[in-house]
């Protein structure tokens, strides 16, 4: 009996009990980083604060940047790669070795000496006398050895210094750490390394002084967690979190996002794209490991809301006209598609409409979007004026929405005649009615995407609009009935 009773204690324990969630940064594996060695105070200090906050162990795997890449084309492994410079990232992905890139800070070449070196050299002329001996890292496997050497090239003192360089280290810190010990007189290495050690002096010069480096993390193409490999990326280049360490070690750090595990963002969007989105998205939501709020409606309504001092992340606009009214708001937009403005009929066009003056026929019923409230209202409101149209068309106009979908539904029912929309409005309904295409230049509206000045999430935004511009999103567009007009995608 005591045995019996106990078990039921149990089993209502059981089904009482609700273990807590496991945080999406706890369940991931650990994370194998490749980061180029100028790098290592920052980032493992960064790496020591995730794990402890998260449980999450990150290996880190140090050496020149260009030596790294070499072993990821090999191995084909591994989460993230963090570069001393943007042309080993491109040489990646030249080679498809990397996806997702953040920014982390900028670097720039100096000399260095030690303080109790006498003489000390002021201008890489100085270089030339043969009075220096110079370590320098190796060209083809540190970032800091590539820059400098084009950089030398460029200003025309390569081939009277090359003969005084004593040795080709494999990293800028064997470079600093020769230098320290007296085993060369000058290195050639970045700014922030020069300020992780006290016994070193560095020496800007002029040819180098406008040749800044970025420092940046990016997600292997071949990563199997690339939620827990952006979120650590991101813990890494938010402001507030990694990006401390860098300023911390002498960094020159960009302003970064603010952390958040997982970021909950606000996209506004007028509402002909919806379609086109959504999708995509959906998908940059789950690699992420990011909250996208989406809110589509018209965009007098959006731009309206703006203006009352809502400020979303990001924001894409039926049309460049109504990104105007806000752009103080955004950062420069991109204009990613356009769509024509058509005249949706009844199957078979009974009603004889072949234009905009064809609205104005007695005993139509016609739907327009609002003009206030819609970016589509406001243009056909253009087009109607701009031909005297106007005063004879509206009183025909039955019924006006704040976005086209309404009037789309409105038409199938048989209560329109005709509404005018976007051709992206169409794709769904081409079987059941008819479309007449407007010869006007003005007939056209272009999507732009901008993000918000004031967000805490603007490189996160950053890459949602890369997520916008694939060859797959793409498609996604011109399926929906977009024709694109953004740059030629990537993959």
């Amino acid at each position: 009996m005591l045995g019996s009773l106990v078990a039921l204690v149990v089993l209502v324990g059981l089904l009482l009990w609700k273990p807590r969630p496991a945080t999406p940064a706890a369940t991931g594996k650990s994370l194998l980083v490749y980061c180029a060695a100028g790098l290592k105070a920052p980032v493992e200090a960064a790496a020591r604060a995730y794990e402890t906050r998260y449980g999450v162990p990150v290996q880190l795997q140090f050496g020149g940047s260009g030596a790294l890449v070499s072993n990821l084309k090999v191995a084909r492994s591994g989460d993230l790669f963090i570069a001393a410079d943007d042309s080993f990232l491109h040489i990646a992905k030249s080679h498809q070795l990397v996806a997702e890139v953040l920014p982390l800070a900028r670097l720039v070449p100096v000399l260095v000496i030690r303080k109790d070196h006498v003489p000390k050299p002021r201008a890489l002329v100085d270089l030339e006398s043969g009075n220096f001996t110079v370590a320098m890292a190796n060209p083809e496997s540190a970032a800091i050895g590539k820059v400098c050497k084009e950089l030398l090239i460029k200003a025309g003192h390569w081939t009277r210094i090359q003969p005084h360089i004593k040795v080709f280290k494999p990293t800028v810190n064997d470079i600093a750490s020769d230098v320290k010990l007296g085993t060369v007189d000058v290195g050639l290495v970045w700014d922030a390394t020069a300020n992780q050690y006290p016994e070193l002096e560095a020496i800007p010069v002029t040819e180098f002084q406008n040749a800044s480096s970025t420092v940046s993390v990016a997600v292997l193409s071949f990563c199997e967690q690339p939620a827990a490999a952006l979120r650590f990326a991101r813990f890494l280049a938010a402001r507030d979190q990694g990006l401390t360490k860098f300023t911390q070690a002498g960094f020159n750090s960009v302003h970064g996002d603010v952390w958040a595990e997982q970021p909950q963002v606000v996209l506004y969007s007028g509402g002909v794209n919806r379609v086109a989105i959504e999708e995509t998205v959906r998908a940059f939501e789950q690699r992420e490991g990011v909250s996208v709020a989406r809110i589509y409606n018209g965009c007098g309504i959006l731009t309206a809301q703006i203006r009352s001092g809502q400020r979303p992340d990001a924001y894409l606009a039926c049309d460049v006209s109504f990104m105007r009214n806000v752009s103080e708001h955004f950062s420069p937009a991109t204009n990613l598609s356009e769509t024509r403005i058509v005249i949706l009929v009844k199957n078979g066009n009974p009603r004889g409409i072949r234009d905009l003056a064809g609205l104005g026929a007695a005993g139509l019923q016609v739907g327009l979007a609002h003009e206030q409230q819609s970016a589509l209202g406001a243009m056909t409101a253009r087009l109607l004026r701009a031909q005297g149209l106007f005063e004879r068309v509206q009183p025909n106009v039955k019924v006006q929405t704040p976005t086209a979908d309404l009037l789309v539904n409105q038409i199938r029912t048989g209560s329109l005649d005709a509404v005018v929309v976007f051709e992206a409005n169409t794709t769904a309904v081409r079987e059941q009615l008819d479309v007449v295409t407007l010869s006007e230049p003005d007939a056209r509206a272009v999507q732009p995407f901008a993000i918000g000045k004031n967000s805490d999430h603007v490189h996160l935004m950053d890459r949602l609009l890369e997520a916008l511009q694939t060859a797959t999103s793409r498609q996604r567009f011109e399926q929906s009935g977009f024709l694109w007009r953004g740059a030629s995608p990537q993959p």
